[in-house]
């Protein structure tokens, strides 16, 4: 007779027996069927894509641009940026808050999304816009002379769009890091162009440089709109021919003076 009568081990051992199973078998006894029923991969594949493309929407259009360096290269001359203009250089260059989709978006009516108004609180948070297709007169800089109506292309300018919201087709960014940009302002009902305005009200020329000249597809309605002011005689056509001088043609010549200085001993 066996003794003692009852199993040498344990009962616990008995289950550590029974718990030894091979992790392969544990694989192969999974339901995967769970994990392929519509009712799952469904919504699964609708939350995913879902998020995917909030992502995309918030990247390319409700993600506020602080700096013209933060754009993008991907977005020159495929999209445009909304904002709000809070200073004028001169008369062809401001500096621009972007607000992305607008009052939409909650600007200028949601907290925390407002335009500041101190120009401390706006340092390294706006872009500089330069005007494409367009020159003004240049304003006196740098110990340089301003030009005849450079005053008043500035004055009209700052009226224009100052405070205002704006609509900034890009381009490209410029050696001073600023954005070539079409601009349009709303005015009343209607949407202007605001290199356009100068142009017809002679408050600036076609940009005329050698290269990198930046249009859009305006050339020729600029240029038309230019013969119509000379023809008119509107703002700096006004004045005697022989004492006409570019905007180009100034620069070109200050800079001539200034090379000049620098090469006197």
């Amino acid at each position: 007779m066996r003794w003692p009568p009852w199993p040498w081990y344990s009962s616990s051992d008995k289950d550590d027996k029974k718990a030894q199973v091979a992790w392969t078998d544990t694989l192969n006894a999974t339901d995967w069927k769970h994990y392929t029923d519509p009712r799952t991969v469904g919504p699964t594949i609708l939350l995913t894509s879902t998020t995917l493309l909030l992502i995309h929407l918030y990247r390319s259009y409700l993600r506020r641009i602080p700096e013209a360096a933060s754009i993008s290269p991907g977005f020159f001359r495929r999209r445009s940026l909304f904002g709000r203009v809070t200073s004028v250089g001169d008369g062809d260059n401001f500096r621009m808050f972007h607000t992305p989709g607008g009052r939409l978006a909650g600007w200028g009516w949601m907290p925390g999304r407002r335009v500041p108004e101190k120009r401390e609180d706006l340092k390294d948070r706006t872009i500089h816009v330069r005007l494409a297709g367009v020159d003004a007169p240049e304003m006196a800089h740098f110990g340089r002379p301003s030009q005849p109506y450079s005053a008043e292309a500035f004055n009209w300018l700052r009226e224009y769009v100052l405070h205002r919201r704006v609509r900034a087709y890009i381009y490209k960014r410029d050696q001073y890091d600023r954005v070539v940009s079409t601009i349009y302002v709303r005015r009343g009902l209607l949407r202007r162009d605001v290199g356009l305005e100068m142009l017809k009200r002679g408050l600036a020329t076609v940009y005329e440089a050698k290269s990198g000249a930046e249009f859009g597809k305006l050339e020729d309605r600029y240029r038309r709109a230019e013969w119509w002011a000379k023809k008119r005689r509107k703002g700096m056509w006004a004045g005697n021919k022989a004492d006409y001088e570019s905007p180009r043609d100034y620069k070109t010549r200050m800079g001539a003076v200034d090379e000049g200085k620098a090469k006197k001993p």
